[in-house]
């Protein structure tokens, strides 16, 4: 009797143990994945930076995931391997640029790795995205006519050497996005890592004195990353503005109104009123002869 006495107290307890564990597993399983899309971007050779996509899935859709807080490291997460702190927009997109503080540890190695941390909030689960690189040097020149090369060299045992198959696109910088110069949206490179474009592309308005800004750019490779490079050439339509201020038009002010519109217009205005006054005569006659009468 006194060992089931002393054994009621014990399952007593052990049954108030019990939701509390449940309910902190049901906090955990709350919580939701955060994925994170990390993509390395090189501009002109020069400048390089990291780019962010946060979303999670719900009811089975990706949905972005605006203000996620990360923090992006290279080669290690460590402080001083820092490459910058973001939040992300309402898209979930943001972007960081690498600190010059990084620039030795950058260019001591010809591959490197890039980490994206996020710490547990209310919400989401801590997550760690990474996204390694080969160092490449994207170049593009114009040939005879209208010809487009473009070629693409990676950093290998301290020298720069060619890449074969190699896909790149050869375009037009436009205000919405780039128009390809022809048909052909991408090109492969040789063995000599180079390909060769036609420009196609005629009566295209360019800037001051028909400046188009040609582009070769690689997107999302696995190994190399996002490369662009930037080129002007004069291959557009010269713009010739003509300036019909002073002269008469629709759009100009009224006392330079085009005269067919003020014949159209004096013609109604003379027509009515010549009807108006034509009746008003005839009434005139008709009082007239009533009062003789």
């Amino acid at each position: 009797m006194k060992r089931l006495c002393n054994f009621y107290p014990l399952l007593f307890s052990l049954c108030l143990q019990v939701p509390v564990s449940f309910s902190a597993n049901g906090q955990d399983s709350a919580r939701k994945t955060l994925l994170v899309d990390l993509s390395y971007h090189s501009l002109n050779n020069e400048v390089v930076y990291l780019s962010v996509h946060a979303k999670t899935k719900e009811k089975g859709k990706f949905q972005p995931v605006g203000g996620a807080r990360l923090r992006l490291y290279l080669d290690k997460d460590s402080a001083v391997c820092l490459a910058g702190e973001i939040v992300t927009d309402t898209k979930g997109s943001a972007i960081t640029f690498l600190p010059p503080s990084l620039k030795n540890q950058w260019n001591s190695a010809a591959t490197h790795m890039f980490i994206a941390l996020s710490d547990e909030d209310g919400a989401f689960n801590p997550s760690r995205t990474e996204a390694s690189v080969v160092k490449a040097h994207l170049e593009m020149d114009t040939g005879q006519g209208r010809t487009i090369i473009a070629k693409i060299v990676e950093l290998k045992n301290g020298e720069w050497v060619p890449v074969k198959a190699v896909e790149i696109k050869v375009a037009i910088k436009r205000s919405g996005s780039d128009l390809a110069v022809s048909d052909k949206e991408s090109y492969t490179t040789d063995s000599t890592g180079t390909i060769s474009a036609e420009f196609h592309r005629d009566n295209i308005p360019g800037a001051k004195n028909g400046l188009l800004t040609l582009v070769a750019k690689v997107d999302d490779n696995d190994t190399y990353g996002n490369l662009r490079v930037e080129k002007t050439e004069p291959w557009g339509t010269v713009l010739k503005l003509s300036d019909t201020f002073d002269k008469r038009s629709l759009w100009a002010a009224r006392f330079k109104t085009p005269l067919w519109l003020l014949l159209m217009e004096y013609s109604i205005f003379l027509s009515v009123w010549s009807v108006v006054i034509y009746l008003i005569f005839q009434i005139i006659k008709i009082i007239r002869a009533g009062r003789l009468a």
